[in-house]
């Protein structure tokens, strides 16, 4: 009885949005009127306490979510398990990692601002990961909200199928309530933190507008359920339940997007907003996932939600506290009890489960067992994010995340040298937790440099440090990622020929290089074009034995090595092919490392002759500020070398969106704040790789040879 409770009667949900639409807000009320927490604390409330969801000092004093964070809680029959992910770009895997492991998602929108840049993002990552999903309007309680604009909005800039499910009763100061289209009524949240929902008949004056609405839902709705669409095309009256099936199937197949409204901070509109996660997100059964069958060439394998099956489960995020490593996992089929030994598939280390748990941000629960469908803490397990674990009987890996390339580093050292152990502790704690924070040792200066996604995002990290490991850290100038590439192609003819006492060495190479074409961009690849890669790719046209087949890939190895590190500033090649065309060799004096010294060679050789640029990160920078700063916001953005693609107005605030080379950015939330008496706010996010101009790349070139000429010293 309980499996099957267990399975359709589970949501996993995740909440995401733009920064400061409110997500923490809208999770601290599910977690209250669920009986979650039994008092409300906002982000920045004044009470110090801060919200559930933002369990780190660091959280509370920015009020910003820096970690997702996961809890359990119910809604009259549902178990829900809610990950509440951060809305600023540069923590953006932590969105990535939770939306890989869910079910489902509410996207929240601000009713005032509508689609925002960063929206725009978490939708690209829901359609990643193929998540269906809720829109919910929320501070329709501030002057200016309109959801009907932002419906139209999801439809404009999302091509989403959004259509109403709820019609707001009032807006801004007057706003009371919402009326549901699929019941026809009206709710109203009484009680002193709008814990009573009343059902009430819609008001007289919103009839006509309930009517009109409810057409449009049950026309979209038809389309995903035949019993439905024949009462439409009949013109009869469909049943409550008629409705909310075909709501679901339209949700569950990613073609509908129900729209609800409220507002979370005035404790309007939550509960419905549950009810429809209830009836409309999908149960884990009701999702495909796939693994691949590492003992059958990576043959996709469809996993069933079944706890009855072999175990196969994701870890998705790690976490340190107090008792050691923490470990969220997605279970996809199988169940898991405390004591059990698992394996992980992808270093093959066998582990027993020391303590299970659920988790309610940063408190726990502990449980004996786990099944299907259902998120749980383990401690103890050393693993890294992404592992996936079974019982052993099946040989399964999951697919991994899409992880971000970093576009900033810094160089970083301990101010202490006794504090070495704690440092290096830090960055091994860090690494493991998030993809997206990189950390290597700089070989020519010896420097330990760290990459993130941003400013912000390594800033935490270094605060983090001082806080976690009371490891003071002194921190370099930012270092923005430049690449190389080229703009014609170059050929090569090199002989590599080397003679010592002995066998000698000899290997010629011959062929071109050339700047690689991207494949065209269509809705099917999208997302893996629009990502910058690192684009080398090797031809191997060597026919009759020119070269031996056993030194073809010496070659090649050649060639990406010399990709690593370009000649004009330094910086990794992107976007190059090379075609080897031709060679020779020598039967005694051939070898592996003769041809791979010579590929070196004939690369730099060919490099010259093709048009070397150097390539600087552009970033997609969106500004609102209010309407009378909008000369100085764009006069700013150009005074950094910003292209400015475009401006709106949304109630006496501009909002101006533009391209910005990275290196441009340092040093820019302080401008722009005082050029707008602190009122204006600002997002940024990596948009492509373009060329540098002349004057800015000659800079680049002048400093790399300088730095040359000084290590040479």
């Amino acid at each position: 009885m309980a499996k099957e409770w267990n399975q359709d009667l589970v949501r996993n949900i995740g909440i995401s949005a733009h920064i400061d639409s409110g997500k923490t807000t809208l999770t601290e009320r599910i977690l209250f009127y669920t009986g979650r927490i039994h008092a409300i604390h906002d982000v920045r409330g004044k009470d110090g306490v801060g919200a559930k969801m933002d369990s780190m000092e660091l959280e509370r004093e920015r009020g910003i979510t820096i970690q997702s964070a996961a809890t359990k809680a119910h809604w009259k029959e549902t178990e829900i398990n809610i990950i509440d992910t951060p809305g600023h770009v540069d923590f953006t895997v932590e969105v990535e990692r939770a939306l890989r492991v869910l079910d489902g998602a509410i996207l929240v929108l601000c009713g005032v601002a509508g689609v925002q840049s960063q929206s725009i993002t978490v939708d690209r990552q829901m359609r990643r990961y193929k998540v269906p999903r809720l829109a919910f309007v929320n501070k329709l309680d501030r002057s200016g909200a309109n959801p009907f604009k932002v419906c139209d909005a999801l439809r404009e800039k999302l091509r989403l199928n959004s259509v109403m499910a709820q019609l707001p009763i009032g807006l801004e100061d007057k706003h009371e309530g919402v009326v549901d289209l699929v019941t026809m009524k009206a709710y109203y949240n009484e009680g002193e933190s709008g814990e009573k929902v009343v059902e009430k008949e819609i008001p007289d004056d919103m009839k006509a507008d309930a009517e009109k609405y409810r057409a449009e839902l049950i026309g979209a709705a038809a389309d995903f359920d035949e019993e439905l669409g024949e009462k439409y095309l009949m013109e009869e009256e469909p049943t409550v339940d008629e409705l909310k099936r075909a709501i679901r199937a339209g949700v569950v197949s990613l073609q509908l997007c129900p729209v609800f409204c409220g507002s979370a901070y005035k404790n309007k509109g939550v509960q419905k907003l549950l009810d429809g996660v209830e009836d409309y997100l999908p149960a884990p059964s009701q999702v495909k996932t796939s693994a691949l069958d590492l003992d059958n060439n990576e043959e996709k394998v469809p996993l069933v939600s079944d706890s009855e099956k072999p175990l196969v489960m994701l870890a998705f995020k790690l976490e340190e506290s107090r008792f050691g490593q923490l470990t969220y996992m997605r279970i996809y089929q199988g169940t898991v009890r405390k004591g059990d030994f698992i394996h992980n598939t992808t270093n093959g280390k066998k582990l027993k489960v020391p303590r299970l748990v659920y988790m309610h941000s940063d408190e726990m629960q502990d449980i004996e067992e786990a099944k299907a469908g259902d998120i749980v803490a383990v401690f103890g397990v050393d693993c890294a994010s992404g592992d996936t674990f079974t019982d052993g009987t099946v040989n399964y890996s999951m697919t991994s995340m899409y992880v971000p390339t970093a576009v900033i580093s810094l160089a970083i050292k301990p101010k202490d040298k006794s504090q070495a152990s704690s440092f290096s502790k830090a960055l091994n704690k860090f690494t493991k937790e998030d993809p997206t924070f990189r950390v290597h040792r700089d070989e020519e200066s010896g420097e330990t440099i760290i990459s993130g996604m941003g400013e912000l995002h390594l800033e935490v990290y270094v605060e983090r440090m001082k806080r976690e490991f009371k490891c003071e850290v002194e921190t370099g100038q930012p270092q923005v990622a430049y690449r190389e590439t080229i703009t014609r192609p170059g050929e090569f003819d090199y002989t590599h020929k080397k003679q010592t006492g002995g066998s000698g060495q000899f290997a010629k190479v011959v062929g071109a290089i050339k700047p690689l074409v991207k494949p065209e961009t269509t809705e099917d690849n999208k997302d893996d074009t629009e990502e910058e890669g690192n684009g080398y790719k090797f031809n191997n046209n060597i026919v009759g034995g020119r070269i031996p087949k056993e030194y073809i890939p010496a070659c090649d190895k050649g060639f990406q090595e010399s990709v690593d590190k370009g000649s004009l500033i330094g910086a990794p090649i992107v976007n190059i092919e090379v075609d080897l065309n031709d060679g020779a060799y020598h039967d005694v004096d051939s070898s592996e490392m003769a041809f791979r010294i010579c590929a070196i060679q004939a690369f730099r050789q060919a490099y010259e002759k093709a048009g070397p640029v150097a390539l600087e990160p552009l970033m997609k920078l969106e500004v609102s500020a209010p309407e009378e700063f909008q000369g100085s916001v764009m006069g700013q953005i150009n005074q950094r070398r910003g292209i400015i693609g475009g401006t709106h107005t949304n109630d006496s605030f501009v909002v101006v969106t533009a391209e910005v080379p990275l290196s441009e950015m340092f040093g820019y939330s302080t401008d722009l704040r005082s050029a707008t008496q602190g009122k204006g706010e600002f997002t940024m996010e990596f948009a492509r790789y373009a060329e540098c101009p002349r004057n800015v790349q000659e800079e680049l070139v002048k400093e790399y040879k300088a730095r040359l000429a000084e290590e040479q010293k």
